[in-house]
Order: structure tokens, then sequence, then C-alpha cells
């Protein structure tokens, strides 16, 4: 039983889904400032720790991105291909002389864990763009030639295409789609500790 989560299933059927964003937001709270704090170790300016920050976040990208597709994504969001950035962070990788890893397991996601493990990865687009401040103030040249990660789907409106697939999706089990939420966030926190 996660802490906060009612004990029993909280269906929600009809298109309208007000709140449950905030209720996204609010559950995994925590777990977002945690992993926060646990990224911000990794310095960006610098050759080594912006290599070792696109390692971690790869280490659970690629596993979760692969769960996403296994539970049917695409059906969900026809314009996957459009938001997966696992070419991306493999090409920024590639540039800095790494390879790619799955270092974290995910497990399989539901229907309503798909929406749970999206609102960790479109939301982590918004706190992308403030990175990529950081990034091009790094003095060496490799680092600003390895942002495809950082910078993918700039000006898509990507985030608020999520929120409206959000609000308008016709049944969700709030308390599975938080699970993979909180799920998520900790994929990326064993893969920065592992980095």
């Amino acid at each position: 039983m996660l802490a906060g989560v009612s004990d029993v299933s909280t269906q929600v059927v009809g298109g309208s889904f007000p709140g449950l964003r905030e209720r996204l937001r609010d559950a995994t709270a925590h777990a977002h400032r945690d992993l926060d704090a646990q990224l911000s170790s990794f310095d960006l300016t610098v050759f080594s720790g912006y290599r070792r920050f696109l390692q971690a976040s790869a280490g659970a990208l690629l596993p979760l991105e692969a769960a996403l597709v296994e539970a049917g994504v695409v059906r969900m969001f026809p314009d996957w291909l459009k938001r997966s950035r696992s070419a991306a962070i493999a090409a920024d990788l590639e540039r800095l002389g790494s390879d790619t890893q799955y270092t974290v397991s995910v497990s399989p996601l539901t229907h309503s864990g798909v929406l749970g493990a999206m609102y960790v990865l479109e939301g982590s687009r918004l706190g992308a763009k403030f990175l990529m401040k950081t990034v091009a103030d790094a003095a060496d040249p490799r680092i600003g030639e390895a942002t495809a990660y950082l910078s993918h789907g700039a000006g898509q409106r990507l985030w608020q295409s999520f929120l409206s697939k959000l609000q308008n999706e016709e049944a969700c089990d709030e308390d599975e789609a938080i699970e993979a939420a909180r799920a998520a966030f900790a994929a990326f926190e064993q893969a920065a500790d592992r980095a």
C-alpha cells in the first residue's frame, strides 16, 4: 500500500479528470524533490558530469520507454514516435563517447500505469528547459553538441497535449497511475545512484 493512497481503488469514468494532474503532482512531490536534489549533484558544465547525467537519465529512460511500448503506448498516444527520447539520448551519449545501458528494471505497465509513467516523462521536459540554460554555460563545446535529449520536443507543445489526453482519458485507475508515476521517479533515482 502506498502512503497517501486510498485503500479503495479510485475508478474515474466519463472523460473528465478534474484534479488528476494535481493528485499525481501531490502524490509524487516528495519523490520529485528528492530526484531534483540528487540530479543537482551532477555538474552539467563539465564533460564528465554531463556525461554521467546523461548515463543516469538513459539508465531509467530506456527501460521506461521500453515498458511503455510493451504496454501499447502508441494506442493511447499515436504521436509516440515524436515523444520518445531514447534515440536522442543514445545519440548524445555516442557523441560523448559512451554507450547506453539499462541500469534499472521496470515492471510492466497497465493502461493507467502508462498515464502515470508518461506524467513523469513528459513533465521532465519542463525541467529540461532549465537544464539547457546550465548546459549553455559549459565551456566544453562537446557538451553543447550533445543536447538532443534536453532539447527534444522543444516548441511542440507535448506537455500541453499530454495534459489534454490526461483530462480526456475515458477511464483511469488513479491508484495505478500514481503507483506508476512513483515507480518512474524511483527508476531515475536508482539510475542516478548507479551512474
